[in-house]
Parts: structure tokens; sequence; C-alpha cells
């Protein structure tokens, strides 16, 4: 005869309901497209906010390279660290498509402090990239402290061996490293954030939930991480000038992203 469970009723609902993450929604493929209509949506009902994040955004990548000009090496790294450090930067974007999907006024001012709604968890998941992004700037000084023992390339000599392929193994190398830190980041933050200031989400729960819904809806969220990854290309190759429009863009289509991709949470019975 199997023996009985004596613990109170409400222990066993506790241990049964504990670390248990919001359902996952399955997307089409083509939802990527859906989510940049959306952004573009809200970045329309508040463009001057929506270009302050922008301005921010293009600004920062502009100082990196004029600071590191001739120590590309480093601009490299700092400017793979921006793109790792996007999801935490693009908060305040959130926060507006958030506002605008409840009908409320979509205003810079709360925006800007958006991160005090869960201060903790949102400050635990910057340290966890903030990690990551030291790693890949260590690996990426190594790399190319294998490859250039004697100097390392300016910004102009650095281009042109990408243009020509003079450096193959190096193109190979330092790409495949950098794919494995974005697909990283991407599979931990591409709903964190919003979860975490939508629901007030721990960061632990909300990097298992953004990496459950990476890997249930694969095709669809890699669609969308190449897409951001091909409009943040185009926004340095036009010299930042399109990380003003992009960046934004991509901020507001990630909230819709996180909407389309978690569910609700059911409460317990």
């Amino acid at each position: 005869m199997p023996e009985l469970d004596e613990r109170p009723s409400n222990e066993i609902r506790v241990e049964e309901t504990r670390n248990v993450l919001p359902p996952i929604n399955r997307v089409p493929a083509h939802s990527a497209i859906v989510w940049l209509a959306r952004g573009t949506r809200d970045m329309r009902a508040a463009p001057l906010a929506s270009l302050f994040y922008g301005f921010c955004f293009g600004a920062m990548g502009i100082t990196v390279s004029m600071v590191f000009e001739h120590a590309y090496q480093y601009t490299s790294a700092l400017t793979s660290g921006f793109l790792l450090l996007g999801p935490f930067l693009a908060m305040g974007l959130y926060e507006l498509s958030r506002q605008h999907e409840r009908g409320e006024p979509m205003s810079l001012g709360r925006s800007l402090v958006v991160w005090r709604r869960n201060a903790a968890n949102i400050g635990i998941f910057a340290l966890v990239l903030i990690v990551i992004f030291l790693v890949w700037a260590r690996a990426s000084l190594i790399m190319f402290a294998l490859f250039y023992t004697n100097e390392m390339p300016n910004l102009s000599g650095f281009l042109s061996q990408v243009m020509s392929l003079e450096n193959l193994d190096f193109l190979a190398v330092y790409s495949a490293v950098g794919a494995f830190f974005a697909v990283l980041v991407f599979a931990l933050s591409a709903v964190s954030i919003p979860m975490m200031l939508d629901r007030g989400q721990d960061a632990i729960t909300a990097m298992l939930t953004s990496f459950a819904a990476v890997t249930r809806n694969l095709l669809p969220l890699l669609i969308w991480g190449i897409l951001i990854a091909a409009l943040a290309t185009l926004g340095f190759l036009t010299f930042h000038i399109g990380l003003v429009f992009f960046m934004p863009l991509i901020g507001h289509g990630t909230w819709h992203a996180y909407r389309a991709v978690v569910g609700p949470t059911t409460p317990a019975a």
C-alpha cells in the first residue's frame, strides 16, 4: 500500500508551483515582420522619445569609434559589447511600447526610470550581461594577439583585410566565437527584460523563460535575431546614423516579440 504524503497541502502546492515557467506560445516564421511593423507603429506614436534613445545609441557608437580609432582590437570588442548590452539599454523603449499598448501617454520621463520597477532583478540580469561582455572582450583581445603578433591593425587596416579576405583563418575564428556569445546573449535576453518590467519577474525565471521561448520558437526567433543583427550592422556601416532609427525600431519590436511568445501566467488551482 503506497505511503500517504502527510505534509500540509499548502506546502505541497508551493513545491509544485515553484520555478514553474509561464506558458510559451508558438508563433509563425514570419512573426519578425509583424513585430517590426508594430514597432514602427509605436515609433510613430512617440517619435521624439524613440529618437532620443536612438541618438543615445548612435552617440555611443560614434564615441567608441573615435576614442579607439587607432586600436581597432578594442573598438571591435566594445562595439560587440555594445550589442551584447543592447537589451539592457533598450529598457526605456520597452516601457514606451508598454504604455502605448495600455493606452497610456507615452512618457519619456517615465521610461527613463522604468528600471526602478524591478531594480534588483534587472541589476542581476545586467550583471550577467556585463560578465559575458567582459569574457567576450578578453576573448577578442586574445584572438587579435594570436593573429597579429607584431602590430595591431587600425580601423582602415582591419576593414581592408575584411574586404579583401586576406585573413580567412582569423575571420573564421573571430566570427565563430563572436557568434557563440551573440547566440548565448540572445537566448538569455530575447524576452527577459520586458518580462521583468511587465510582470515583476525574478531574473532567473526570466532568463529561463527566454531560453525556453527561443528553443520552442527556434525558426521565428532565429529570423528575428538575424534581422536584428542585419539592422545593427547596417546602422554601423552608415557611420552610426542608421542606429538612430534602427535601434528604437528593434527595441519596440522586442516588446511585441515578448507579448507574442510569452503567454499569461495561470494561477494554480
